[in-house]
């Protein structure tokens, strides 16, 4: 069965790198959302079993939609992919619930890696 996954991201061009970026062996459902807020409508709707959440975005960020899961005690597998790798940020998402952090652009073998790292492929 494929796993519902939810690419957030404001940038078009970055979710679709994110889902080049998936490994080809997984079956996954994916979809795509543009802020924190239509990612958050997505985990209610059932499709984000796994999470791909940008930090930097209009009308909800990334630290938001963290706050929201972890307030709301919602249950999704979260990997941030960013451009702001500094310690700081990297901390911050991880004590708000990210399970990993991913630097962007992002490959194959990082998803791969935390992926397998955790069990899900």
């Amino acid at each position: 069965m494929a796993v519902p996954i939810t690419v957030v991201d404001d940038s078009k061009i970055s979710r679709k790198m994110v889902i080049r970026a998936l490994p080809k062996n997984w079956s996954v459902d994916i979809t795509q959302a543009e802020n924190g807020e239509k990612g958050l409508e997505a985990y209610r709707e059932g499709k984000a079993e796994v999470m791909f959440l940008d930090l930097t975005m209009p009308v909800m960020d990334g630290y938001q939609v963290l706050e929201h899961l972890q307030k709301e005690q919602l249950n999704t597998f979260v990997i941030v992919i960013s451009a702001d790798i500094q310690p700081e940020a990297q901390e911050r998402v991880k004590k708000l619930g990210a399970m990993a952090f991913i630097k962007k652009p992002v490959k194959t073998e990082d998803i791969e890696h935390v992926l397998r790292e955790y069990g899900i492929v």
